[in-house]
């Protein structure tokens, strides 16, 4: 549950982002927003990395999604970096790609602890009754 948390709300830091980059570029206090931005999506990657490994190791789940969030985590720094240096030509689809990641990972992990075939699944339809 802690894991599926953190990708929403990385998802979530990393659709303000550009919303922020546009304020950047049409008013004065676009730079301090767009600069929380990107604190709260490199925060937001350090906690999914922190929920990865504890839905890995006291869970007993898959170690998988704590190499996703690593690697997460160090696209956002390349991404900060970018930034920092003004490389718009790589930081903007750097940007898309990161949030089109955060998507597809959030469509992969389960919602709660729904197994198919357990407690409060939906059973499978039974024989028609003849009318």
């Amino acid at each position: 549950m802690l894991l599926r948390v953190a990708i929403i709300l990385q998802t979530l830091a990393l659709l303000a982002a550009p919303v922020t980059a546009g304020l950047l570029l049409s008013s004065p206090g676009g730079r301090a927003l767009h600069s929380a931005a990107a604190y709260t999506v490199f925060a937001v990657a350090v906690l999914h990395l922190v929920a990865a490994v504890l839905a890995w190791r006291p869970g007993g789940g898959s170690p998988r999604p704590i190499l996703y969030a690593a690697v997460f985590l160090g696209l956002t720094l390349a991404q900060v970096a970018l930034g920092i240096a003004q490389v718009k030509a790589l930081h903007v689809p750097l940007g898309v790609l990161m949030f089109g990641m955060s998507v597809l990972q959030l469509s992969r992990v389960p919602i709660g602890n729904r197994v198919p075939g357990a407690a409060g699944a939906h059973p499978a339809p039974g024989p028609r009754a003849r009318l």
